[in-house]
């Protein structure tokens, strides 16, 4: 079995100080990904660089205190990769690659387009130039996982409001269209999505800070765990953890019938 978990930190250090590495000691994790680092390499402490029984891996942004991504594995990969070779984006740290045998995992922060309309810009840009590296990806005949923060709710089953936020970052219907074109023109699939059809307000993974959004589970759902087919089909359980709070994400983890060694 393999046993994968993602989750947006909204910051290493703050979700250190709310117990997230306790948590992940027991959790038997093979693959961990996280995502919003906002931290430099430098603020990245031994406890956080090797939680009990991981390693990780970190691509972190230029800027300091902003996005960045991780990966923690028990066993150490074949290479890792950084980045999708764009200057720009490789520069605010959203890319991190690992390859072990005939399978990979990345550790991917889609932009948010939320605060701004230049920011918004950025981000389907980013969908634009990541596309053709989606493509690739299923072109190169391996097992691989991305498993991250998106930023896209794909379907009204994925947020709360989803008639409120049709003109929202997150659920327009541009951002929406890729994510369809990702899973059915280039074959990724939506593991949670596979193992869970029907699934609604236990699905959502993120809630506003704002007004009583996690009180009232007003969430959205936009951190995946999207797979090449062959890997997706053997994808047992899905679970969302909520029962303690590390960040205004909830971690995803799932159970894949594939075994990478030791």
């Amino acid at each position: 079995m393999l046993r994968v978990i993602s989750a947006n930190l909204n910051g290493i250090r703050s979700a250190s100080t709310k117990g997230f590495f306790s948590w992940l000691a027991q959790q038997q994790a093979d693959v961990v990904c996280v995502q919003e680092l906002k931290a430099q390499a430098g603020d990245i402490n031994e406890s956080m660089r090797q939680p009990e029984g991981l390693r990780g891996w970190f691509h972190c942004a230029e800027k300091k205190g902003y996005s960045g991504v991780g990966l923690y594995a028990r066993r150490e990969p074949d290479r890792v990769v950084e980045g999708i070779g764009h200057a720009g984006f490789d520069a605010e740290g959203r890319y991190l690659r690992a390859d072990w045998g005939p399978l990979s995992v990345i550790s991917l922060y889609l932009p948010s387009g939320s605060s701004s309309e230049e920011r918004q810009q950025a981000k389907f840009l980013f969908m634009e130039e990541f596309f053709p590296v989606l493509q690739a990806l299923r072109a190169e005949g391996r097992e691989i996982l991305i498993c991250g923060d998106w930023n896209i709710a794909h379907q009204n089953i994925d947020l709360k409001n989803w008639k409120g936020n049709q003109k929202n970052s997150g659920f327009l219907p541009e951002e929406r269209a890729w994510l369809t074109r990702v899973f059915d023109e280039v074959g990724w699939v939506d593991v949670y999505r596979r193992l869970h059809p029907e699934a609604g307000e236990e699905s959502y993974t993120w809630w506003s800070n704002r007004g009583q959004a996690w009180a009232k589970n007003v969430g959205w759902r936009i951190d995946y765990q999207i797979a090449t087919p062959g890997l997706a089909a053997t994808a047992s359980r899905a679970a969302i953890f909520k029962e303690q709070r590390f960040s205004d994400h909830a971690p995803l983890t799932v159970d894949y019938g594939f075994d990478i060694g030791s």
